[in-house]
């Protein structure tokens, strides 16, 4: 540091600003800086073309932050990737920070991002799913087959978490185009034609919908209907939400109802949970179905808007949504922009109420703390009703054709009617509607009992969060509150079954390899816990307590319940398959 120079004031004393103001006369202490300053702005700077290649794309759609993955997706497909050009100018037409759209571009798996000087992907990407159900089908060969076969520069292979097709596994996708029990050779084919876009199934039109009454009930409660007495009919079916978090269905409208508007209504559409694909096959087969229930969910609670959030990984889903959507709109059913159909980008964590929402908003899919609960704060801060495909299904169901559709429906003390996803080792892979209390061996023999050559040996009744039990436990009812004293729960009824040619230990360490993926990284226990579970699991002999040591650290201390389910499978692996490990 220069000393100051002090000189003498009027008044006889000394100070440092008369000091300050004298080295102002000093030549050469103050510079002009005549040619030394920035022309540019710090940071990456803003490329013309890509913008106007931004400009283009998003044409005159409005420019609001919750928007922001909706617009990610459109560059996405229009490039095959995220350039960091094309980010800059996201950020500059939507005035969002570089950093806001990085973190959120960067958050989800489907999308690619490439900077300055990194080689963007291949024209092509093949993601091949490595969940339990496809795994057993033999996917590790397939990716490896699909390797040594096909030119690194041109096509990429990449692994994937569950697609929602367990029924026809090993399941890829193409592009957008879903090649079901995949081959090389059809792999081959697909490339070979171009086939790359979604195929879209036959299914129930708006018009065949309302031939047979569709949309009657729902005309019926608008025209003075009393949002209460149906809130009791659902009430009375016994009807609870089938996400899985089992909550009664009815219950969820009162409270929402109870807070001041506006209200709205989301979706959860992110069936992400693997061996779960029954939404897809019903959306795929009688969307209004769903889209009635839906209505009449959002009339119940007197919702301004509904928001619909779809898994990327169903693109033949999203395309029949739309164009059925803009159905309603044309026949008067709903006006023009009240549901507004939102696309996911690869998030297990988006199947969270709350993280879903934070995508809804266009942000990453952070589980938000509670309370507040989002029926108080929800989508945009305001209350919101959440719920999951197949229970708005089965509103429907229940307006139609009364509660007892499912309350009369009883096996084994238990009331009302299931659907299973089932995959595995079994005859005839599908979803079986069955009663609410049937067993394991009951849903095997709806799928045609066990594929030749295989002996039942273990199920899981839920997805990976419900663990594994054994073939001994053939029992217990699948159902809600009949899991628990097994350390399990029916989650989404996504069973997968196991035989004897199988391992317990290899399944256990699938499902925590894919609970290692896909956490959000928000909280510790979750993020460092999954990670170091899956290391321990690699081991040739497990060690025991220090995986129930991190087990129990996960289940106390993690945020939602990804991290307080992951460790299900690594506990009754312990207890029923000690052999194994």
């Amino acid at each position: 540091m220069v000393p100051c120079a002090v000189f003498p004031l009027h008044n006889g004393k000394t100070g440092k600003k008369d000091a300050i103001m004298a080295l102002d006369h000093d030549k050469g202490v103050w510079k002009s800086g005549k040619g030394k300053g920035r022309k540019t702005p710090k940071g990456r700077q803003l490329d013309d073309q890509a913008w106007d290649d931004v400009r283009a794309l998003l044409g005159d759609r409005p420019r609001r932050a919750d928007l922001l993955i909706e617009y990610l997706h459109l560059i996405q497909d229009a490039h095959g990737h995220l350039s960091a050009a094309h980010l800059r100018a996201l950020a500059e037409e939507m005035r969002l920070s570089q950093t806001e759209v990085y973190e959120v571009a960067t958050f989800y798996a489907h999308f690619d991002v490439v900077k300055e000087d990194e080689t963007p992907p291949p024209a092509l990407t093949i993601r091949i799913c490595e969940s339990l159900s496809c795994e057993l089908a033999g996917a590790q060969a397939l990716k490896q087959a699909l390797l040594d076969d096909l030119p690194a520069d041109q096509v990429r292979v990449v692994r994937a978490p569950c697609m929602g097709r367990c029924d026809t596994a090993p399941a890829l996708h193409l592009g957008h185009h879903s090649i079901d029990h995949a081959t090389v050779d059809k792999v081959r084919s697909a490339i070979a034609a171009g086939h790359t876009h979604a195929d879209i199934p036959d299914y129930e039109t708006f018009d065949a919908y309302r031939a047979q009454g569709g949309y009657d009930a729902l005309l019926g409660c608008r025209d003075g209907g009393d949002w209460e007495a149906v809130q009791a009919q659902v009430a009375a079916s016994g009807l609870r939400g089938l996400g899985g978090a089992g909550f009664p269905s009815g219950k969820k409208w009162g409270f929402v109802r109870a807070e001041a508007g506006p209200r709205y209504l989301a979706v959860n559409g992110d069936e992400g949970e693997p061996g779960t694909f029954k939404d897809r096959w019903y959306l795929e087969r009688t969307p209004h179905l769903f889209l009635e229930g839906m209505l009449i969910a959002a009339w119940a609670v007197a919702a301004d808007r509904v928001f619909i959030y779809m898994r990327d990984e169903y693109p033949a889903v999203i395309r029949i949504l739309r164009d059925e959507i803009a159905r309603l709109v044309d026949a008067g059913i709903v006006a023009d922009g009240f549901i507004d159909l939102r696309r996911g980008a690869g998030a297990y964590i988006c199947g969270e109420e709350s993280a879903m929402i934070e995508s809804i908003e266009g942000k990453r899919g952070i589980p938000r703390h509670r309370p507040p609960y989002v029926a108080q704060v929800g989508v945009f801060g305001r209350p919101t009703l959440v719920h999951n495909v197949e229970t708005l299904i089965w509103v429907t169901r229940v307006l139609r054709e009364g509660p007892e559709i499912l309350s009369s429906v009883e096996r084994n003390g238990r009331q009302g009617l299931r659907n299973y996803s089932v995959s595995g080792r079994v005859a005839r892979l599908g979803v079986y509607l069955l009663p609410a209390g049937s067993t394991i061996r009951d849903v095997i023999a709806a799928a045609g009992g066990m594929a030749d050559g295989h002996v039942f040996k273990a199920y899981q009744p839920g997805g990976p969060s419900s663990g594994l039990l054994p073939a001994s436990l053939d029992d217990v009812p699948l159902d809600f509150d009949t899991l628990q004293p097994h350390g399990s729960f029916i989650g989404s009824a996504a069973v997968v079954v196991l035989s004897d040619r199988d391992s317990a230990r290899a399944a256990a360490l699938n499902m925590l390899e894919f609970f290692a993926d896909e956490s959000c990284g928000q909280c510790t226990p979750c993020r460092v816990g999954c990670e170091k579970a899956v290391k321990l699991m690699q081991a040739d002999h497990w060690d025991r307590d220090l995986l129930e040591d991190l087990s129990q650290v996960m289940v106390d201390a993690s945020i939602c319940g990804l991290g307080q389910a992951a460790p299900n499978p690594i506990r009754l692996t312990i207890k029923h398959f000690p052999d194994e490990v």
